[in-house]
């Protein structure tokens, strides 16, 4: 495919109708978002610091440079009305720095509480929501005065994401000396693991939402593999998901969507997970389940559109496609009810998030 002409403009005189949307980062997120902004008719700006971002395939414009550059942050801010981002990893100055002139949704503030993982661990809590056993870990002592969490997993408190920086330890004589102690760790206690879901929910303002239906994710090697719509579960942990996800929502002024992870363990006790502040990966299947997906809604939330109701109308499964899983299907003949997404990445990589395949029902 033709890349798009890489041209930074910025037109005083033209009166928009519709306001032009940043978007930081150009992964999958970036595109499917710039798909969804074309839909409504509104013209997407990417910046990344990835001069192979696939994002610039489905942006009107793309600003590649580092994100601590001035320059390029003034650029993509002069051209922007609305910024938003598809990753949570984006240190909170820049940010900051970009909504003193520009809105910024999801809050900078919100990111940053979410960035840390003790941070989001205790906003969890002190809300009353249930999480699993955890401890801040900044050596190899503090795994052994903390071994009653044992087996758990040990994840650095910020960045890592797919099993990256993570570590499983059953017991105190399974500490990895790789392990680099000159970074900060959240040891989390596993659970009776009976099944994990998500819940994606778009919040337009107080207590204006779209929810969609509890998913079912299935990991392998720390990387979502399948999802499927709607999960297999009890009314009342339904319930209970939506309730703490309407409540974090709330609490947090969110506008946009985001997503809630939860473990179930097999006494049926719900434990949330992680905050994803952003659309999300399990959520993809939303594209063709829903009559709007998660990144129109979160388009139409951040940019002040209106609310319309989203109904589901298929039950639906999702294959990530890992590294060299997108061969089989770039030349594969589908069924009528099979859709395939080529999120056209330069590099295909080992664990790496290629495409993802879609199956209705």
């Amino acid at each position: 495919m033709e890349k798009p002409t890489i041209k930074i403009c910025y037109e005083k005189t033209i009166i928009m109708s519709k306001p032009i949307l940043g978007i930081i980062g150009g992964g999958q997120l970036g595109s499917l978002l710039s798909v969804a902004a074309k839909k409504l008719g509104i013209k997407t700006i990417i910046l990344s610091d990835d001069p192979d971002a696939p994002a610039q395939y489905f942006a009107d414009v793309f600003i590649c440079g580092n994100y601590h550059d001035k320059k390029n942050i003034n650029d993509f801010t002069k051209l922007v009305d609305i910024v938003t981002y598809e990753f949570e990893n984006i240190p909170f100055e820049i940010l900051d720095s970009i909504h003193k002139t520009k809105n910024i949704l999801p809050k900078p503030e919100i990111n940053k509480l979410i960035q840390n993982r003790i941070s989001e661990k205790k906003f969890l809590n002190s809300n009353k929501i249930q999480t699993t056993k955890y401890s801040l870990i900044k050596d190899k002592n503090d795994i052994i005065e903390n071994k009653n969490l044992l087996p758990g997993l040990l994840k650095t408190t910020t960045l890592g994401y797919d099993g990256k920086g993570q570590f499983k330890i059953n017991n105190i004589n399974e500490i990895d000396d790789n392990i680099d102690f000159s970074k900060e760790y959240i040891l989390e206690k596993f659970v009776d693991l009976q099944k994990e879901i998500s819940l994606v929910i778009t919040r337009f303002d107080k207590n204006q939402y779209e929810i969609y239906n509890p998913i079912e994710n299935i990991h392998e090697n720390q990387i979502l593999k399948y999802s499927t719509i709607p999960a297999d579960i009890s009314e009342d942990i339904k319930k209970q998901a939506i309730k703490w996800a309407e409540y974090i929502a709330e609490k947090l002024n969110y506008i946009g969507t985001l997503c809630v992870e939860y473990f179930i363990d097999t006494n049926n006790n719900l434990y949330a997970n992680e905050i994803a502040p952003r659309v999300h990966n399990s959520g993809h299947l939303t594209i063709n389940a829903y009559n709007i997906s998660q990144f129109e809604n979160h388009i139409r939330a951040v940019c002040n559109f209106k609310k319309i109701e989203t109904k589901q109308l298929y039950n639906a499964r999702m294959i990530n496609l890992i590294g060299e899983d997108i061969l089989e299907y770039r030349n594969k003949k589908l069924d009528k009810n099979v859709f395939f997404y080529d999120y056209l990445k330069k590099e295909i990589k080992n664990k790496r998030k290629m495409g993802h395949v879609t199956i209705i029902e």
